[in-house]
């Protein structure tokens, strides 16, 4: 028995692993997804311009923030000016981010933020709102431009996997300068005065992703939109897109959960020791003992303390016990009085019992002669012990 469990052991090791390396080898289909993430290098990640960014900023202090950003202004008491960057498909805060956030910007620091989707109560606050366009058919190549002469593109650019219709619309242009637009003469990248600082919305996130950071023709975009921020350390805001923890702080666990291979070898070991657990568990299980109930013997006492009172001739004794239990049964299941057993006792005895008031009559009688007599015959008494079991009989 135990080899077998050893084999099945091994076969189901075998077949984690197997599967495993299977799943870690095997080719990726292309993975399109909008992670925006500095840790992907899928087309719409973001790690080549994360790795780029030294290189932007002169080789200022790069800072990969996993803080929501109340917790990482307030927390770490920043000393100099420096730069808050996040490139996400939504930007959502709220009220106790978007305080911090502004107190940051009005002590002379930057914030850059690129998404399609934004919170509505920042937005209002810097007198602007997202919009959408209605689509058209020349959508499908929408081009947009910067609009400084020096570093504007003379074709413009072209971003094939956005279709061009997110806009920002400007309700207070005191504060507002436009940076790029699309053709349609929308602004699509806005610099907004705050206090000492400056707060840069940018509507198109797409152009910051892996695909267009490297591709030739679109590069330029990317760094031209960042060039805008002064030279200072950068705050990189992971936060919103992969969450609190660091790649340092996460558990084996975890780790396994984000990676599908490993994720999908956890499940299959996870259902095999179920399934080895069900079926080994099975063939190896102990016999029950089978149990024999107590036994009782209230019986076997009645009856020796009744064969006790029969050889020692005392009838009447016995007959009195007899009539004692029968009528306490009568009390207990039909709820009938048995202080006096006349006419009426029996009439009900009969209905409630479904017995026919003739054999009901003849118990009564018997009981009423047996009760009024001290002395009693052995074949009065199997008289009288016939007739209560036949009344037991036919309930």
């Amino acid at each position: 028995m135990a080899t077998l469990k050893s084999k099945y052991f091994w076969f189901l090791m075998l077949l984690t692993v197997g599967y495993g390396l299977f799943e870690y080898y095997r080719p990726r289909p292309i993975d399109w997804s909008s992670t925006y993430s500095n840790k992907d290098k899928i087309p719409f990640g973001t790690q080549a311009l994360y790795e780029l960014l030294p290189d932007v900023f002169a080789k200022q202090e790069i800072t990969s923030v996993r803080l929501p950003i109340y917790n990482q202004l307030k927390t770490n008491k920043l000393t100099i000016k420096s730069n808050y960057v996040f490139v996400n498909q939504s930007f959502e805060i709220d009220n106790n981010d978007r305080k911090a956030l502004l107190a940051y910007v009005s002590k002379g620091s930057s914030v850059f933020i690129s998404a399609y989707d934004f919170s509505d109560t920042l937005l209002h606050t810097l007198g602007m709102e997202a919009e959408v366009a209605a689509p058209k058919l020349r959508d499908t190549m929408m081009v947009v431009n910067m609009v400084n002469p020096k570093i504007k593109n003379s074709g413009g650019y072209v971003f094939s996997q956005d279709d061009g219709r997110n806009y920002l619309k400007i309700k207070d242009n005191k504060n507002v300068v436009v940076l790029a637009k699309n053709t349609r003469n929308e602004p699509i990248f806005v610099k907004v005065s705050y206090g000492k600082g400056f707060i840069y919305i940018h509507n198109l996130p797409l152009s910051l992703t892996n695909l267009y950071v490297l591709s030739p023709k679109t590069t330029s975009f990317a760094f031209g939109a960042l060039s805008y921020l002064p030279v200072a350390p950068v705050l990189w805001d992971e936060y919103q897109k992969q969450g609190r923890f660091g790649e340092d702080e996460q558990s084996v666990l975890r780790f396994i959960m984000t990676q599908p291979p490993l994720r999908w070898a956890y499940y299959l070991a996870l259902f095999g020791l179920v399934l080895f657990a069900i079926f080994a568990g099975k063939r190896t299980q102990r016999i029950i003992p089978i149990v024999e109930p107590p036994k009782n013997t209230s019986l076997e006492f009645v009856q020796t303390i009744g064969m006790m009172y029969f050889q020692q001739g005392d009838h009447a004794n016995i007959a009195q016990k007899k009539i004692q239990y029968l009528l306490s049964f009568i009390r207990e299941k039909y709820g009938l009085k048995t202080t006096d057993l006349n006419e009426n006792f029996c009439e009900l005895l009969s209905k409630k019992t479904g017995i026919d008031r003739k054999k009901i009559d003849e118990l009564v009688s018997i009981i009423n002669q047996t009760k009024h007599n001290s002395r009693l015959q052995e074949y009065q008494l199997l008289d009288l012990n016939q007739h209560i079991e036949d009344f037991y009989a036919n309930l």
